[in-house]
């Protein structure tokens, strides 16, 4: 990791409109982003976690194009990208890449995999089939498969060989970044492993940053260089990965990493509960948007939405709690 700033995301936010009545009018709008400000450095993998519905996966899919801004600066390598019309932005997809969740969704089942990893070097490259093919081919070697699967459906591969037909598709035109959405989540743990070993080679050779949106916080401290920590759309705090897992600072990251299971019985720990059902992110609540839940919450919590601030020089915190 360098500190390079590769990609930066400013004041982005993200709301869906919620229409009813005869005219469809919009009545109230769903913040699913609201307001993410950062900068993703070169060669960094940035680990993103939150319960479901913290808006983590909207994120990812906006800073990408595949979500429209509601508002905000996308600058990927120094050029700002939200605006530009679509002949221009081609440029830049091709350095952006996505690896989904769900490995056989993301796949035409009626197309051999060969034709769908190389749909994209036959839209941005000049390269005539058979050279996409040797392409292929070789990058189906490069994640652990072999070249003879290129003529063969996805329903005849195993979930975790179906993801490394996803990383396969992502790396086809060598870009600089790729979001891995929950890209290890629907496979069982010995195969997260394997996976998740692919992504660290691959990301030494082809000199990759990763956006690492997951759940499972025991993989995102494995991968990650630095963790950010979503509430309800919002930002509560960001830092290495190490300084994050062993001195948490806002109550909401205190409690998530209570909950990561143990190798170690007697390991001491407190579980900290979380009481009360995540809030509608249409109806925000006024102040901090974690002081419904939040054990420690006090006055100002509720009337004043915290700040985010540097606790130190890397560690990123919002809460009016933190000295």
């Amino acid at each position: 990791m360098t500190n390079q700033t590769l990609f930066q995301v400013k004041n982005v936010k993200k709301y869906y409109p919620i229409k009813g009545g005869v005219l469809r009018r919009t009545k109230a709008e769903v913040k699913a982003v609201n307001g993410v400000s950062l900068d993703i450095f070169q060669g960094e993998t940035l680990g993103v976690v939150g319960e479901s519905g913290c808006g983590k996966s909207t994120l990812g899919r906006t800073i990408l194009g595949l979500e429209p801004l509601t508002e905000g600066q996308l600058i990927f390598e120094g050029n700002e990208i939200q605006d530009l019309p679509k002949g221009k932005l081609r440029q830049f997809k091709r350095n952006m890449q996505m690896i989904f969740q769900d490995p056989y969704a993301s796949l035409n089942p009626r197309q051999r995999i060969g034709p769908a990893i190389s749909e994209g070097l036959k839209i941005h490259t000049s390269m005539n089939a058979k050279e996409r093919r040797e392409k292929v081919e070789s990058i189906l070697v490069e994640v652990g498969l072999k070249s003879e699967h290129y003529d063969r459906y996805p329903h005849e591969f195993s979930g975790g060989q179906r993801q490394r037909i996803g990383i396969a598709r992502a790396l086809a035109l060598q870009p600089s970044f790729i979001v891995c959405d929950e890209a290890v989540s629907a496979l069982d743990v010995s195969v997260q492993a394997q996976v998740v070993n692919l992504l660290k080679k691959l990301q030494k050779e082809y000199d990759l940053t990763y956006l690492f949106i997951s759940h499972d916080l025991g993989v995102v401290r494995h991968i990650s260089d630095r963790v950010l920590v979503m509430y309800l759309g919002n930002m509560v705090e960001l830092a290495p990965s190490e300084k994050l897992y062993t001195n948490p600072q806002h109550p909401y990251t205190r409690a998530l990493l209570s909950a990561i299971p143990r190798t170690e019985p007697k390991a001491n720990r407190e579980r900290i509960r979380l009481k009360g059902e995540i809030p509608s992110p249409a109806n925000p609540p006024s102040g901090c948007a974690f002081h419904t839940r939040c054990p420690m919450a006090t006055d100002i919590c509720r009337e004043k939405k915290p700040e985010w601030r540097a606790i130190d020089h890397d560690h990123f915190a919002a809460c009016h709690l933190i000295d």
